[in-house]
Formats: structure tokens, sequence, C-alpha cells
């Protein structure tokens, strides 16, 4: 007999003669080594990038994505020997699911919400792992990368529009000023007495030169 310890993070998975015997949990245990083979899972959450590929949109635009998916293992026995490789299959079904979210939006629908890829996208992930002994947890758009040419674009397109919102501000600050001035000129034309008690105030700062224009209609006596 022999003796093996069971780390809280993992499970060891019992072979006898070849065929599954059972799961251990974590503590201390005895097995038949000499008939016996032993594999271990570990049970902590993991996270797995699928790296970039080269994506078409809706409308033929070509795009590089990343996307970071997070799970763990649910059933040791079922990881094991359900499939190859498990890991490889969870890759790519999220390959598989963001290449159609992907062809399914246009380009600039992307630009204008990227985060509108990552909708879905587990649920789509998950539809392929059935059987494998894996819970998804979660899968997100990492990286969105354009091409050169559609970055400098972009890159444009976002200059031209802050520079319009900036022309219209001043445009809108201006014809403000405008509106005050016409008030004001309306109410000096209606009450003349005011137009002289602001001079009289403008004169009474230190500094100030107040230049005063005849009247044509005055004739002196």
């Amino acid at each position: 007999m022999a003796k093996v310890t069971v780390m809280d993070w993992e499970r060891r998975v019992q072979f006898t003669d070849g065929v599954f015997d059972r799961v251990l949990p974590p503590g201390r245990h005895r097995y038949k080594w000499r008939r016996s083979s032993l594999l271990t899972v570990d049970m902590r959450q993991r996270s797995t990038v699928v790296q970039g590929q080269e994506l078409l949109t809706a409308d033929g635009v070509t795009l590089k994505v990343s996307v970071l998916v997070v799970w763990r293992v649910t059933d040791p026995r079922a990881f094991l020997t359900a499939s190859t490789g498990a890991e490889h299959d969870l890759y790519t079904a999220a390959q598989l699911a963001i290449r159609d979210a992907v062809a399914a939006t246009t380009f600039d629908d992307l630009l204008a919400d990227r985060g509108r890829l990552s909708a879905g996208l587990a649920e789509a992930t998950a539809a392929h792992l059935d059987g494998l002994g894996v819970e998804l947890i979660s899968s997100a758009v990492k990286d969105l990368m354009l091409p050169g040419e559609l970055r400098r674009a972009a890159t444009e397109t976002l200059l031209a529009r802050e520079r319009g919102k900036a022309e219209l501000e001043h445009a809108r600050a201006e014809a403000a000023a405008l509106r005050t001035l016409a008030n004001a000129a309306r109410l000096l034309q209606d009450h003349p007495a005011l137009l002289q008690l602001r001079t009289i105030q403008a004169a009474a700062t230190p500094g100030t030169t107040i230049v005063l224009t005849p009247d044509p209609s005055y004739t002196p006596r």
C-alpha cells in the first residue's frame, strides 16, 4: 500500500487496472500503487487567452481580436476522460464564438460600441463544452486591433468630430455674446440716461480716458 496527500485545491483521479475507480478529495489517502494510477486535476480558477486572430466583419473589414476566457474544472473525471484535451476544446469553442460574433457585426457598430462583441460570448462558448467537466465563468474581448490604415482613418474621424464640437461651442459663445450686446444696445436706446450714468462710472475709475463726441445738433450761443 502507498499513501498520497491531496491538497485542498486539487483532486486525484484514481484508475485501477486502467479502469476509473474514484476521485480522491483533499486529505491523506491509501491506495494500491502496483495496480493504480493517480492523475492530478487542479480545481482552481484558470484564465485562457485566445490569441488575436484575423476575422471579417459583416461588411468585409478585417480585424484582429483576442479573447480572455475564465473557467474552472467541475468534474475531474469528465475533464480527463471525455476528451483528449478539454482545455484545447475550450480554446477552440472560444475561437468559434468570437468568429461568429464578429461576422454578425459591422465595423461601424464595433467602433461605436466595442463591448457589444462580449455580449453573449460566454453563452456561445459554453454551448460547445457540454460533458467536458468544465464551467465557463466569463468570456470577453481582451483586445481589438485594427489594421494600420483603419486606425489612422478612425483617429482622423475622431479628431474631426472633436474639432467640430469645439467650433460649435465657439459659435454658440459668439452668438450669446452678440445677443448680449444687442440687448444692451436696445436698452441704451430706450433709456439714454443709462449711457450717461455708465460714462460717469467709467470716468471714476483711475487711469480711464473718456472721449466725448459732441452732439451735432448742439449750437453754441
